[in-house]
């Protein structure tokens, strides 16, 4: 389980074939506390597992699934990385609650200078759209942000100069694909209300329409 405030980054220094998946090699300053093997990591907002690790950085494992599922194979060697590591019981949760589990990526439709700040707009599928809230949380990059204009399939988020400044978004232009996370509460909840709200990447069920017909079919005769 991750915040969305984002740690450290760090620069993508290989991603090649291993067994049974990918190898991504990121190269990032040191935490006060040495990573651990077996430690998670979110990088981009995608949950990892360190396999090796040393002052100059970590390499993680990649399955197939989840390159499929997230923007890293797109990325060129270099590139900027958001990083953090899990959270603790008795952290701050200064975002909110992430799985680092990325449920789409989304392609950059706009980014608009708004005084000092930068509205980043992001197209999205209409089944994510309908698991977020106008002024709720949604996950980009790794990153915790605020939805400040939700439409059937867009949304757009308000980003301040430092964690414009501070993360890898900085680097992104118009027609980068990001990882995008809905908020977790918003999934359960859809969860708990079976059939009437689609999950992401499925689409929206059929609509039960209750009239005449269809209490005949339940045995109400009337």
């Amino acid at each position: 389980m991750f915040t969305g405030l984002i740690q450290r980054v760090g620069r993508l220094h290989a991603l090649s074939r291993s067994a049974g998946g990918w190898r991504v090699s990121v190269r990032c300053a040191p935490w006060d506390d040495q990573l651990l093997l077996g430690e998670s990591v979110a990088v981009q907002g995608a949950c990892l597992t360190v396999v090796a690790c040393s002052d100059e950085g970590f390499d993680a494992d990649v399955l197939d699934e989840t390159l499929s599922r997230t923007a890293l194979v797109g990325l060129p060697i270099g590139a900027s990385l958001n990083l953090e590591r899990a959270l603790q019981l008795g952290d701050r949760l200064g975002g909110h609650l992430v799985s680092g589990h990325v449920d789409e990526t989304g392609r950059i439709q706009g980014i608009e200078r708004q005084g000092r700040d930068v509205v980043l707009t992001v197209a999205c599928s209409p089944e994510l759209a309908r698991l977020t809230v106008l002024k709720g949380s949604i996950t980009i990059d790794g990153i915790s942000l605020t939805v400040t204009d939700l439409q059937d399939k867009a949304l757009s988020v308000a980003i301040i100069p430092h964690t414009w400044e501070m993360t890898s978004l900085r680097e992104r232009h118009v027609g980068d694909r990001v990882n995008l996370e809905a908020d977790l509460l918003g999934k359960h909840v859809a969860r708990l209300l079976g059939d009437r709200v689609a999950p992401p990447g499925k689409p929206p069920p059929a609509r039960t329409v209750i009239d005449e017909a269809f209490l005949n079919r339940a045995g109400f005769d009337g």
